[in-house]
């Protein structure tokens, strides 16, 4: 059957693939289609699996630390609710969306669609639902915020004993298992459950839907797709401009996320603020350096290269430029793809500053910095996903754009 390559716009004659095989989109390469690894039936058990290991990872102990006598436990969301406490509220709700509650929305979501075709059930908002926990993917974020704790926990057991509760190794298994998830589901292959793909017309202009890879009349401009209920649009509307304005916000912020502390230690009553940068010296310090070389990439290499990435794919459609199309594509879907992980850093504080409550001893808490590093990876991952990157190949096709 015939569908549109999200990428490019090209219309692709995707034929039944063998098992382990892979079908690519002629321009651009964009996987179109994979059947290695893809299971509807592993899919919907990870996901089943997920979505209940995430209730004990949220109600029960993630971590417990000790100094001297005292003791501090935390949930998983003690350090977001202790972040909005400290009147950083912009940052928990961002913090609080992405690890906790999106997170049940799309894996909740994701049970009901893949168990209905399972046992052979259809609804009417199948492809509604299904469509929400695909958007809802690059933003539930379990497994970037068992990255975070992770390097928490380590930070943490440089200078104090802690123990790994509960709640703690169920949301290592849910995150872990929410990733397994991610590469098992055939996505193509619900898409095809839910609606058939549609023939291809040849007696005039076609455009495709960029959520289900739907194809349509080109008179259909405006109107619901009738598979997943997305809007259909030739070319997304604004993108330019939307991308331009949410690469230039977080090009602003960056230089307060890097300059100011993201956090404030008290230690024997003094006030010590860490930036980036200072984190990372301190990870390679204590000889943890993968963890600080990671740190690098997340926090420094990857925003970095999205602002610049971005900067080069509207440039191209401004000036309607036909060059290295093939490497902006993969750029681009490397920076979609990765600008969740950035959220490494902030995650981390979340994990670790319920932990550090020893008053004067020694204690953290958030500074202004995290907050505009937060916004920073946000506003770039809106920005690649507000961007329509087949405008970069309408110049190809001596499209105005």
């Amino acid at each position: 059957m015939t569908i549109g390559c999200p990428e490019c716009g090209a219309l692709e004659d995707v034929p039944p693939l063998n098992p382990r095989s892979i079908a690519r989109c002629r321009l651009c390469q964009y996987p179109l289609e994979r059947r290695s690894g893809r299971s509807l039936t592993a899919a919907l058990a990870c996901a089943a699996s997920t979505f209940l290991l995430l209730f004990p990872a949220n109600f029960a102990t993630l971590i417990s630390v000790r100094l001297l006598d005292g003791e501090r436990t935390s949930l998983l969301a003690s350090g977001i609710v202790g972040i909005g406490r400290e009147g950083w509220t912009i940052l928990a709700l961002l913090l609080g969306l992405f690890g906790i509650v999106l997170p049940f929305v799309r894996f909740g979501g994701l049970v009901v669609v893949l168990g209905a075709i399972r046992f052979g059930k259809r609804f009417r908002s199948m492809g509604a639902l299904f469509r929400w926990t695909l958007w809802l993917d690059v933003w539930a974020m379990p497994d970037v915020y068992l990255v975070g704790c992770f390097i928490g926990y380590a930070r943490v057991t440089q200078n104090l004993h802690a123990t790994i509760g509960a709640g703690g190794y169920c949301f290592i298994v849910a995150a872990i298992l929410s990733m397994i998830t991610r590469a098992t589901l055939d996505r193509r292959f619900v898409w095809r459950a839910i609606a058939p793909d549609n023939p291809l017309d040849a007696h005039g202009p076609m455009l495709s839907c960029t959520t289900c890879d739907l194809i349509a009349p080109q008179a259909c401009h405006g109107q619901r797709c009738t598979r997943c209920g997305a809007r259909l649009f030739e070319r997304k509307p604004d993108a330019v401009t939307r991308a331009t304005a949410l690469s230039l916000a977080a090009l602003v912020l960056t230089l307060p996320a890097n300059l100011y502390p993201m956090t404030i230690s008290i230690q024997l009553g003094k006030d010590v603020p860490h930036r980036i940068i200072d984190g990372v010296y301190e990870l390679f310090h204590a000889g943890l350096w993968p963890l600080g070389i990671l740190i690098v990439c997340t926090s420094i290499v990857i925003p970095v290269a999205k602002l610049l990435g971005m900067a080069w794919f509207i440039a191209s459609v401004c000036l309607q430029s036909p060059r290295h199309l093939r490497m902006k594509a993969h750029l681009y879907r490397w920076i979609d793809e990765l600008g969740r992980w950035s959220n490494v850093d902030v995650f981390t504080i979340a994990a670790f500053v319920p932990l550090i409550r020893f008053g004067d001893v020694a204690s953290t808490r958030t500074a202004p910095g995290a907050t505009a590093f937060a916004l920073v990876v946000f506003l770039t991952m809106a920005a690649s996903r507000c961007f329509d990157p087949r405008m970069m190949w309408d110049a190809r096709q001596g499209r105005p754009t």
